[in-house]
């Protein structure tokens, strides 16, 4: 398919988004770009909020994940469901409660100025590691399809899509992102659905005997009972509850969309709807990557799992349209991660490192302060997708559910001290802990599957034999995250002192 038509299509739909942010984004304010105005509807918050959570990563690692990991994944997104239901009424009531603007103020009026620090460095590392790793895998497939036949080298592809971005976010942030990604939540699954409908008509088959035809495979097993694999399915379950938790409730970006909307009920609406049908569109991507690779067995198609799904939908055996939908609908999965990482980070910088709220600064020069920061992570950004082109490592989302179960480990650890226990801390020593914490829950996960870090840092560690010995084959999976936050828990502990109920409701209400 001819690269300069998708190329004028990814132009149009780049035009599209910023006539929406040009709509929204007028006489917007500090107050609208991080919440808002606390004024956004629930069911457009819901919808958007799938894209947000789904990303490029979804829509091409986890149908190209199929082929080794069958439907593993879905034990992944049960936990998700479990995760959602503890944000709903756990923490979504809390944060309400407190009248945030950035969840982690909780944790400066419950410990005190350097828990608020260590959860907001947490955070933004997190978001800047993930979406930007995000960021490359979607950035690269377009390379290589599109920009790298019109001899567009790399580093401006970049450049440019990150520019874009900026210039649809810059104004009305959260007010904005809230229509954006609704839009780009439409076209992702609709190019989804579209994608699977093609590939099962192009088999001759239908859904039904799709379904048969991965069954006899073994693609469609959804639960994997070896105990010692990292994809145990109690494994990823509990996991799996555990980043939903860490990843969706105690995360700004996502949190900061939630606590837009006016009240509690609506905001656990939006929370409950989203998580029933996240189940629903990730059993779509599986059974969209089973027949990927039915199809590739078919046809003689070996390529690295996240280049599967791009290479059979760019084919020239595909008409021109299915070219389009795929580039569309990979773009609409891509902006959503990306645009609401850039604001949530420029929010929390500016609020809980920078504290313009306290500031008796005026409304420009916050504004000010804004755009600069804005402005400074995009170049981060360009910085850190320039580091994942040297690292050029394709199936992505190992990576990021790892690296997020060593990030979000303190934040997780953090919260739940705070929300279960009547205990204060030394605050001298908050991080301390929460940057020993994952040290030790890295050094962990190294001895129990040094055959993944010597492969990913292309080094020889020579530990399998003392991991055999050890832990006997156990290969940690997406417990991490929950070893991680036990740590830190454990750590908190240490350092705490006794309080009474009395008190900590007096310094919450402070």
């Amino acid at each position: 398919m001819s690269p300069s038509l998708l190329f004028i299509f990814v132009l149009s739909y780049f035009l599209l988004l910023l006539g929406v942010a040009w709509y929204t984004g007028r006489n917007s304010t500090n107050d609208s770009f991080f919440i808002g105005n606390k004024n956004s509807n629930w069911m457009l918050v819901a919808f958007g909020m799938i894209g947000t959570s789904l990303s490029g990563v979804t829509f091409v690692s986890v149908p190209g994940g199929v082929g080794s990991g069958n439907f593993y994944y879905f034990q992944i997104v049960l936990g998700y469901l479990l995760g959602y239901m503890v944000i709903a009424f756990v923490l979504i009531p809390l944060y309400y409660k407190l009248n945030l603007t950035s969840i982690y103020t909780y944790l400066e009026k419950r410990f005190g100025v350097n828990a608020h620090k260590a959860g907001a460095f947490f955070f933004i590392l997190s978001r800047l590691v993930g979406a930007t790793a995000r960021l490359y895998l979607v950035i690269s497939v377009l390379q290589v399809f599109i920009f790298d036949k019109l001899n567009i080298p790399f580093e401006l592809t970049a450049l440019v899509i990150l520019l874009l971005i900026l210039l649809y976010t810059f104004e009305g942030g959260v007010k904005t992102i809230i229509y954006t990604d609704t839009l780009q939540t439409t076209g992702m699954l609709l190019g989804l659905i579209i994608c699977i409908v093609f590939v099962v008509k192009s088999m001759g088959l239908d859904f039904t005997g799709a379904l048969q035809l991965m069954h006899q495979k073994g693609y469609t097993k959804i639960f994997n009972t070896d105990i010692k694999a990292g994809s145990y399915f109690l494994k990823h379950i509990i996991g799996g509850m555990f980043i939903a938790i860490a990843m969706t409730g105690l995360d700004q970006e996502m949190m900061q969309k939630n606590i837009s909307v006016k009240t509690i009920k609506d905001s656990q609406k939006n929370i409950i709807s989203f998580s029933f049908v996240l189940v629903v569109v990730n059993l779509l991507f599986l059974f969209l990557g089973g027949m990927l690779y039915l199809y590739a067995n078919a046809n003689l198609i070996s390529v690295p799992p996240d280049d599967l799904f791009p290479t059979i939908a760019l084919s020239d055996k595909f008409s021109g349209a299915i070219g389009i939908v795929f580039i569309i609908a990979l773009i609409s999965a891509l902006f959503p991660s990306v645009d609401g990482a850039i604001t949530s980070i420029t929010s929390c910088f500016c609020i809980d490192v920078l504290r313009i709220d306290k500031r008796n600064a005026s409304e420009k020069k916050n504004r000010q302060t804004r755009l600069k920061v804005h402005f400074t992570f995009a170049v981060v950004f360009f910085i850190m997708v320039l580091i994942f082109k040297a690292i050029n490592d394709k199936l992505i989302i190992d990576f990021i559910l790892k690296f997020a179960g060593i990030t979000y480990g303190p934040l997780l650890g953090l919260f739940s001290f705070g929300i279960l226990t009547n205990r204060n801390l030394k605050e001298k020593l908050i991080i301390a802990v929460c940057l020993i914490a994952p040290v030790l829950a890295l050094g962990i996960d190294v001895l129990c599957s040094p055959e993944w870090y010597e492969k990913k840092l292309h080094v020889s560690l020579g530990l399998k034999m003392l991991s055999e010995s050890v832990f006997g084959g156990y290969k940690i999976g997406n417990e991490l995250i929950l070893i991680n936050g036990i740590l830190t828990f454990l750590g908190l502990y240490f350092i705490s002192e006794k309080s009474t109920a009395q008190t900590i409701e007096q310094k919450l209400r402070d």
